[in-house]
């Protein structure tokens, strides 16, 4: 029987699994509502229905990297979950609330990391698992970048002598298969961090036995909860992601949706979690560069990347701060 805390906490954890959806629905949507491909509220409902069957093409590596592979399983308890979900909640909503793309998935590592340190001071962190999720954070759009230029590049050489008209009429037809394969890869990656904070969770309280496993219901309700924040949708970085960055045409749409579909696809076979925003912003920048350097709004891309260096610490610090508190209230 699940104590009254952890139901709150895994209330909590959903609370941000929605948040992440709500957030990131721009990674899905932003490109095939900017093209006209597809209205808002139909483009989010297509979303919303990959981000939800997306556990069944993918295996839970990310869910096990966030509940075993970034720190010590023997320091976690309630108290500690709920602080990182804290820290990592309010930084989402700050920054949706400026209607600037930051990673979710960086906000939830930060929180965690951040009350460990609080907690336990460096010994309990697995430098090889976090290297990963650092290293990822330039590797990630980066990848999106090369794969959005190249395919660009290929697309233009293919197409070239047919008529704009023509070519817009095809890829505003492929600009939904590109949309699905990057809602699958959003969802197959970001809502299994959530399952792997819910299953640590349950773990350290001793509700899944001496062996750690993500299970059933956690997988179908992280999936869910994900996929109807995402049918909400954040609206402020749609407009940001979709329209201030480049100007999109259906064909570079699907460029964009296509790379960071496959860098996402990439990085959850080896079970890193990875930041959806900031793949797809890399995708869009670097499909935009093709058209020349002025094609992108540099201005925009630079403080999109500054939230990207702030989220980890920041998060971090508030999740501390939280954890702090509640130990001095009497927890532990």
């Amino acid at each position: 029987m699940l104590s009254t805390l952890v139901i709150v906490t895994i209330a909590f954890a959903l609370l941000f699994d929605f948040l992440n959806g709500f957030h990131d629905a721009a990674n899905s949507i932003a490109t095939i509502v900017s093209t006209r491909v597809l209205k808002p509220h139909w483009a989010v409902l297509w979303a919303a229905s990959f981000n939800f069957i997306a556990f069944l093409f993918f295996h839970l590596s990310v869910a096990n990297t966030i509940g075993t592979g970034l720190i010590d399983p023997s320091i976690v308890n309630v108290n500690f979950i709920l602080a990182a979900l804290i820290g990592a909640i309010t930084w989402n909503i700050t920054t949706w609330y400026f209607g600037m793309p930051s990673s979710s998935s960086h906000a939830l590592v930060g929180g965690l990391l951040g009350t460990a340190i609080a907690k336990a001071g460096f010994a309990p962190l697995k430098f090889a698992g976090i290297s990963k999720v650092l290293a990822f954070i330039v590797i990630s759009p980066l990848l999106g970048f090369v794969f959005g230029l190249l395919l660009m590049f290929i697309i233009a050489k293919i197409f070239f002598h047919f008529t704009p008209h023509r070519i817009d009429l095809w890829f505003r037809k492929l600009q939904f298969i590109s949309s699905a394969l990057i809602s699958l890869g959003h969802g197959g990656n970001d809502a299994q961090k959530t399952m792997g904070v819910i299953a640590i969770l349950l773990f350290s309280t001793g509700a899944l036995g001496p062996h750690f496993y993500v299970p059933l219901w956690v997988i179908i309700s992280c999936n869910f909860v994900m996929a109807l924040g995402t049918l909400f949708g954040g609206w402020r970085i749609v407009k940001t992601m979709g329209m201030k960055i480049t100007k999109l045409k259906p064909v570079s749409g699907f460029c964009a949706e296509a790379s960071a579909a496959a860098t996402l696809f990439i990085a959850t076979a080896f079970g890193i979690p990875v930041s959806t925003t900031h793949t797809i912003t890399g995708s869009i920048v670097g499909v935009g560069s093709l058209n020349g350097h002025g094609a992108v709004r540099w201005g925009v891309a630079r403080s999109i990347v500054w939230a990207w260096l702030l989220t980890i610490p920041a998060a971090g610090i508030v999740s501390a701060g939280v954890w702090w508190v509640m130990s001095r209230l009497g927890g532990t």
